[in-house]
C-alpha cells in the first residue's frame, strides 16, 4: 500500500486532477522544449514537502535528482541530448515554476486569486481525497489562520531634524513592498494577556471534513482553501468558495464556525451558506446573544422566535464557562431545556424563497396557556402561562406564522444556543483548528516567516495547496492506522483505545514531585 510520502500516491492524485493538463497549455513556448514538465514540478513539490522540507525551489530540484533512475528517465528529469544524457538543471525547475505562477497570477493583482488560480489548487485538494470519505459526511468545519509574507514592508526613513529614531516593522504608505498582495491583518497572541498583534501577509481560510452528528469518525480532511491578502475580508471570500463547491455537485450539510464568521453581515455569510442548504452551527458573538427586538410579538433571542410570555429569568443563559463542573452542566441543560418548551416550533423547511413556518408552543403541546383551551388539558408538568398578555401580539392569535429571512438572519442556526444539542454538535469545530495546528508544527512543515521565500499570492497559494494535499495524506495514513488498531484490539477482546488525558494541573505536578512542600 501507498504511504503518505509516496510518488505513486502524488502521480495518481496530480493526474485525477487534470490540472497539470490544464496548465500546461497556457504556458509559453519557448525556442525549444522545456524539459520540466508542469506534471513533474507539481509531483516534486509534492515529494519536497512530503519530507518535512520547506517551500523552496532549491528543495524540489534536490528532490527531483534524488529519485531513482528509472523514476527520473520517466518523469523527464533525465532526458538525452545530442551530447548523452542531460539531467535537470535548477533553472530549469525556476522557469517552469515562474510560468505556471504567471499564468496563475491575475494581470493586476488585488490580494484575492483568480478563478484559474482558485480552481487549481482545489482540485488538487479533491483529488487528494478518496471517494470513501467523500461519502460519507458533508459536514465542514471552517476557519481562517494568519500567514506571513517573507516580505517586509520598507522602514521609513528618519526626517531631517527628528529625533525618533525609525521602528523596524513600520509601513511606509509612500513606498511599495516587495510583495504587492500582502498587507497588515490580526492575529491572535500566544503571550499571555495579548490578545491580538499585528502580522504583515496573508489570510488562509480551510473547509475540514468533519463527521456527521451521531456518525462515525472519519479523516478530517482539507477539502477546500482560500488565500487572500489581509485587506480582503476573508469571510464573505470564502463564502464563494463554498457557493462554488455546491455548484460542482458536492452536497453542503452542517457548516461549523465561531463568531468570526456568525458576526458578520448576514449577506456576507449566514444567507449565502442557507441559501445553498447549508445548516449552521455557529459560536455567536457578545453583540449578536440576547434580546434582538420582536417578530409579530414574539421574541427573538439567540436567533430563535420564543414566546412574549417566557419567564425572563430564562433569557439570562449564556454559554457554559470552560472548566465547568459536572453539577454546573446540568443545571445549564435543564434550563435550556426549559427555554426550548417556549420557542415557537419549525413546522416547515425553508422554501425557495428562505420563508419557513413556526407554530406557538402551546399550539404545540409544549407549554399550558389558558388562550389555546386544548393545551390546559395537558399534563400539569408542563409549565403554564399564568399571565398571558392583555393585548394578544400576532403570534398569540394565530397557530403559526410565516418567517421571512430577514428576521434572526445573521443568527438562526441548526441547534438552540447554548443548549446541549448544540455544545455536542460544536464540538465538531476543534477540527478546523487542528488542520491550522498541522500546518504550523515544528516537527512536520512549519509555514511560519521563511518557510516559503516566493512572494505574491499566486506562488505561496500553490505550494499551500501542495501542503494540504501532503497533510491529507498524512491524515489519511495515521486514520488508517488507528482504525486497523481498533480492529486487531477488538479481535483480542479489547476495547479500542481512546485519547489519554494529556493536560496536567498545577495540583496534578505538586503531587507527583519527590520531595512535595
Amino acid at each position: 500500500m501507498n504511504g503518505p510520502g509516496d510518488l505513486g500516491t502524488f502521480e495518481a492524485i496530480v493526474d485525477d486532477s487534470l490540472v497539470a493538463g490544464r496548465l500546461e497549455v497556457l504556458l509559453a513556448i519557448g525556442v525549444r522544449p522545456r524539459q520540466l514538465s508542469v506534471r513533474t514540478l507539481l509531483i516534486g513539490t509534492l515529494l519536497a514537502l512530503a519530507d518535512g522540507r520547506a517551500a523552496h525551489l532549491t528543495r524540489v530540484y534536490r528532490t527531483l535528482l534524488g529519485l531513482s533512475e528509472a523514476d527520473r528517465r520517466r518523469l523527464g528529469v533525465v532526458v538525452e541530448w545530442k551530447g548523452g544524457p542531460h539531467p535537470l538543471t535548477y533553472r530549469q525547475v525556476e522557469r517552469t515554476f515562474s510560468l505556471v505562477v504567471a499564468a496563475l497570477a491575475k494581470e493586476t493583482p488585488d490580494g484575492a486569486p483568480g478563478e484559474l488560480l482558485g480552481g487549481v489548487v482545489n482540485d488538487l485538494l479533491e483529488a487528494s481525497i478518496p471517494a470513501a470519505p467523500k461519502q460519507a459526511t458533508t459536514a465542514l468545519a471552517v476557519d481562517w489562520t494568519d500567514v506571513e509574507s517573507f516580505a517586509r514592508p520598507p522602514v521609513p526613513a528618519r526626517t531631517a531634524g527628528s529625533k525618533d529614531e525609525a521602528v523596524p516593522g513600520d509601513a511606509d504608505p509612500g513606498r511599495a513592498s516587495a510583495d504587492p498582495e500582502a498587507s497588515w491583518g490580526h492575529r491572535r497572541g500566544d503571550s499571555p494577556g495579548q490578545h491580538d498583534e499585528l502580522f504583515f501577509g496573508y489570510y488562509l481560510g480551510l473547509a475540514t471534513m468533519v463527521n456527521e452528528e451521531g456518525g462515525g469518525a472519519v479523516p478530517e480532511l482539507v477539502r477546500r482553501m482560500l488565500l487572500t491578502g489581509c485587506a480582503t475580508d476573508p469571510v464573505p471570500a470564502f463564502a464563494r468558495v463554498v457557493e462554488k463547491m455546491a455548484a460542482t455537485g458536492v452536497s453542503i450539510g452542517d457548516v461549523l464556525c465561531d463568531s468570526g464568521y456568525s458576526h458578520r453581515v448576514p449577506l456576507h455569510w449566514a444567507l449565502l451558506l442557507r441559501a445553498l442548504g447549508a445548516n449552521l452551527v455557529m459560536d455567536l458573538h457578545p453583540h449578536d446573544r440576547g434580546r434582538q427586538g420582536t417578530f409579530e410579538g414574539a421574541i427573538c433571542f439567540n436567533g430563535g422566535l420564543y414566546c412574549p410570555s417566557t419567564p425572563e429569568a430564562l433569557f439570562a443563559i449564556e454559554p457554559l464557562a470552560r472548566g465547568a463542573s459536572a453539577e454546573q452542566v446540568s443545571a445549564h441543560d435543564r434550563r435550556s431545556a426549559e427555554l426550548a418548551r417556549y420557542k415557537l416550533g419549525a413546522i416547515s423547511a425553508d422554501d425557495g424563497d428562505g420563508y419557513h413556518r413556526v407554530m406557538c408552543p402551546a399550539a404545540m403541546g409544549k407549554v399550558r396557556c389558558p388562550r389555546r383551551e386544548p393545551s390546559m388539558a395537558l399534563s400539569a408538568g408542563r409549565p403554564e402561562i399564568l399571565a398571558p398578555p392583555e393585548h394578544p401580539p400576532t403570534c398569540c392569535r394565530q397557530q403559526t406564522l410565516t418567517v421571512p429571512p430577514t428576521v434572526n438572519a445573521k443568527t438562526r442556526q441548526k441547534h438552540d444556543y447554548p443548549s446541549r444539542a448544540h455544545r455536542l454538535s460544536y464540538g465538531r469545530r476543534s477540527a478546523a483548528e487542528r488542520a491550522n495546528s498541522t500546518i504550523k508544527d515544528p516537527a512536520s512543515n512549519d509555514i511560519s516567516r521563511g518557510w516559503c521565500r516566493l512572494t505574491s499570492l499566486a506562488p505561496m497559494a500553490l505550494m499551500l495547496g501542495c501542503l494540504l494535499v501532503v497533510r491529507n495524506q498524512r491524515v489519511l495514513a495515521s486514520f488508517a492506522f488507528r482504525a486497523a488498531e481498533n480492529e486487531r484490539r477488538m479481535a483480542n477482546g479489547l476495547a479500542p483505545r481512546t485519547r489519554q488525558r494529556r493536560r496536567q494541573s498545577i495540583g496534578d505536578l505538586v503531587a507527583a514531585a519527590p520531595t512535595p512542600p
